[in-house]
């Protein structure tokens, strides 16, 4: 494989951004609107970012608005619609299907039909379903199903519980999103999730947000206050996981990420169509101009990385 493979490219449809706004999410996130996205110009876009494949996903807030026969239908409306854009340009897209968690029920049917149905690549969830985090006990069938079926979940950040209040009428992806990630994966960690469920390969974005930072603060309060002192500890934990260098890579995200905990699971991610071209234009140069990994690039690593985690993007397939 050549091109880059972005695992967090979003698309939208009439539809969805529809239904979203009728939910009241006009400014979703306190994002002033709604992008523009049309396969065609992501493809021309993709072929000047050095961009071969993209993995498509609907992005925060997701497909639950509260009402679980809605969201399922959402749901069922967005993968199809995945799904045709990856069947009209086989070989540059690839889908994330969305499921509608806090529905577990609908979230099963879901991912069974767009598993064995639609053939995706994975599956998308936000880092909290309504309030609800991913350690939550009620999400634990979806997960044995995801086990079994190796398949991978792709994290997204979202508001987190009264964001209005905490976030000080500023958009919610500048400093929510990447506390959110850190809430959901120490969840995961300090519920026993990640490790009762090894088979499920988590993906979560930004770089792991502020995990790099705080991961050995989540160690210490792992072996001084909960009382459970063995086992891996949570670097480890959180090494084990994949994350995208979405958002500003570098000069600082990156290099953290890689001390904390290595490079060998570091994935391309552009956020396009949220992030506008001219961000992903400066997220690219600031990666080609960055310090380069020994004995290769920022873009052949995390190209080989990916077609590690998804068999069917490497050159033999």
């Amino acid at each position: 494989m050549s091109g880059l493979v972005d695992v967090h490219a979003h698309f939208l449809t009439p539809g969805y951004v529809e239904a979203a706004i009728a939910a009241g999410h006009g400014s979703p996130d306190g994002m002033p609107g709604w992008p523009a996205w049309d396969a065609a110009a992501h493809l021309e876009l993709m072929d000047r970012w050095g961009v071969e494949v993209s993995l498509l996903s609907i992005s925060s807030p997701g497909v639950h608005f509260g009402d679980d026969a809605a969201a399922r239908r959402l749901a069922r409306h967005v993968n199809d619609a995945g799904a045709e854009v990856r069947r009209a340009h086989p070989g540059r897209f690839g889908h994330f299907a969305s499921v509608p968690l806090p529905d577990v029920d609908g979230a099963l049917a879901e991912l069974a039909y767009a598993v064995d149905e639609l053939g995706c690549d994975g599956v998308t969830i936000e880092t909290n379903a309504g309030g609800r985090y991913p350690g939550d006990p009620a999400f634990a069938p979806l997960w044995t199903e995801l086990a079994r079926r190796r398949t991978p979940v792709f994290v997204h950040p979202t508001s987190p519980p009264h964001a209005e209040a905490i976030a000080l009428g500023r958009p919610r992806p500048m400093l929510e999103f990447l506390f959110d990630t850190g809430r959901a994966v120490s969840d995961l960690v300090f519920t026993g999730t990640l490790r009762r469920y090894p088979g499920i390969p988590w993906i979560f974005t930004h770089g792991g947000g502020v995990l790099p930072l705080l991961a050995d603060r989540l160690e210490l309060f792992r072996t001084a206050f909960t009382g459970d002192a063995g086992g891996p500890t949570v670097p480890e934990q959180i090494g084990e996981l994949w994350f995208d260098i979405a958002g500003t890579p570098f000069p600082q995200q990156v290099p953290a990420a890689g001390r904390a905990f290595g490079t060998d699971r570091l994935l391309y991610g552009s956020d396009f169509c949220w992030t506008p071209p001219a961000a992903v234009d400066a997220q690219l140069a600031s990666i080609d101009a960055a310090a380069q990994p020994a004995g290769t690039t920022w873009r052949e690593l995390t190209t080989r990385n990916g077609a590690r985690l998804f068999p069917r993007l490497s050159p033999a397939a």
